[in-house]
């Protein structure tokens, strides 16, 4: 990517799972500041890996960066705990959405200002500005999330980051099981805050479809390797990824390993 401002790199990765299992092989992405970038691919394909590497959440996983590095604003980041990771504005928003079902909505998004050192009146005002953008949840602020829809709780689980003013959302699968509808609803909201609020998103999504509608950039994996990166809208444009993601074409191939004309870039591979 032409752009000098690069505030995640990452170079080479590969990902063991138990010691044995063998998920990423050799994944590079950057990921600019000020963007939003996708991670695309079908289930299994390495995605939320991808993620937790970056956000350093494998070893709840039994997981372990065993080559590579992945760097944000040119400092290695292997190694930092998840906390160390929130204090430097990266925050994950993980698959299923993970709400407190006993706290209240309000009591939810509070939980993501733990870390913050600036006040409570800080602190109400993040609170109010996530009210803005995600009016749905001020009107259930007392509801308890247990009793709230899966947009609700999507859009809580994504208002609870913004909490912790972060700089860069890892935003994981944000479409699942959410009503078309509602998944544009929160894709909208996403692209608000990154246009308005400047903040970076790295997303893992399936929906091949609407995650390049709404990103600058997108890479596609394929079983823990990326076999395919570009512009969004070049992406959205591509026969390969029209006929194998976006359903668009009538070939009997069933992988981008089929494509012989494909050749595999390795431009930041060292």
């Amino acid at each position: 990517m032409s752009t000098p401002n690069i505030l995640l790199n990452v170079n080479g990765i590969e990902v063991i799972y138990n010691h044995v299992i063998l998920v990423l092989k050799g994944v590079s992405l950057q990921v600019p500041e000020g963007k939003v970038v996708a991670l695309l691919g079908g289930n299994g394909a390495g995605k939320t890996t991808t993620l937790r590497a970056v956000s350093n959440l494998l070893a709840g996983e039994r997981g372990d960066v065993t080559k590579g590095s992945i760097d944000l604003r040119g400092e290695r980041i292997q190694g930092l705990s998840p906390a160390q990771m929130v204090d430097r504005g990266v925050i994950q928003v993980m698959e299923g959405r993970h709400c407190f079902a006993h706290l209240t909505i309000e009591e939810n998004l509070l939980t993501g200002a733990y870390t913050r050192k600036d006040g409570k009146g800080a602190v109400a005002a993040t609170l109010e500005k996530v009210y803005n953008y995600f009016p749905r949840l001020k009107t259930r602020r007392s509801s308890q999330a247990a009793y709230t829809s899966g947009g609700e709780q999507q859009m809580c689980a994504i208002g609870r980051a913004l909490m912790a003013n972060p700089k860069m959302v890892l935003l994981d699968e944000p479409s699942m099981g959410l009503a078309p509808q509602i998944v544009e609803e929160v894709f909208e909201i996403v692209k608000d805050l990154n246009t308005k609020e400047r903040v970076t998103f790295l997303l893992a999504e399936q929906n091949t479809n609407i995650a390049l509608r709404y990103s600058d950039y997108g890479y596609i994996l394929e079983n823990g390797r990326i076999v395919m990166d570009g512009e969004a809208h070049a992406l959205r444009e591509n026969e390969d990824v029209k006929e194998f993601y976006l359903g668009m074409g009538g070939g009997d191939r069933k992988s981008f390993r089929d494509v012989k004309s494909y050749k595999r870039r390795k431009r930041w591979l060292a």
